[in-house]
């Protein structure tokens, strides 16, 4: 194999759920592309990894100061998603029912990865909530022992705020699960998040 070619295949394999095969296909692709159209592309990667910013308010990804979710005024200030990294958020905004403003931790909690409560941007959701306009924290955070971790140390950091309602997103079994197949901890947040059927 050419020298040329394992070095793109090398690279590209270390991008997230990229094997060598997969590399090398994406590798051969990016060769029959056109010279232009390659150069755009990785001109697009250099800008967006040298260019990019993150909100000063809430930690998403911005070309500016701030995210144009903070800057909408349509956005309802007083309520605020808690999600780990900016791809929940774009989850969360594809559905479209969601109306409030989002904070992004960066993370979740894990002493076996080194990272801290002091690693994440739990400072800055505490100084948002302790500003008095947020009524609401919404806690969308992974069901993980990472994340239920994440969960338990903002939920103490907020009680200092009894006026803020602090909620977590439903957490259970999916449509079209088969009960047998769902782990304990799944269900048992099924149970204790269980809803009367009407």
């Amino acid at each position: 194999m050419s020298k040329l070619l394992q070095d793109v295949v090398g690279e590209l394999s270390k991008l997230p759920g990229i094997g060598r095969r997969t590399a090398l296909r994406l590798s051969m692709h990016l060769l029959r592309m056109e010279r232009e159209s390659v150069g755009d592309m990785t001109r697009s990667i250099d800008r967006f990894r040298n260019e990019i910013r993150h909100c000063r308010t809430c930690n998403n990804l911005s070309d500016e100061e701030y995210c144009p979710i903070c800057l909408d005024e349509n956005r309802d200030r007083s309520t605020v998603c808690v999600v780990e990294q900016v791809g929940d958020l774009l989850s969360i905004e594809n559905t479209r029912q969601y109306k409030g403003t989002y904070h992004v931790l960066g993370g979740v909690i894990s002493p076996m990865q080194g990272i801290a409560p002091s690693d994440l941007k739990i400072d800055r959701l505490v100084e948002r909530v302790a500003s008095g306009t947020v009524k609401e924290v919404i806690l969308a955070i992974s069901t993980s022992v990472e994340g239920e971790t994440t969960l338990f140390y903002i939920m103490n950091r907020l009680r200092a705020y009894p006026d803020v309602k602090v909620t977590s997103i439903a957490r259970g079994i999916g449509f079209g699960d088969e009960l047998e197949y769902v782990d304990e901890l799944t269900i048992t947040h099924a149970l204790m998040n269980r809803r009367t059927v009407e």
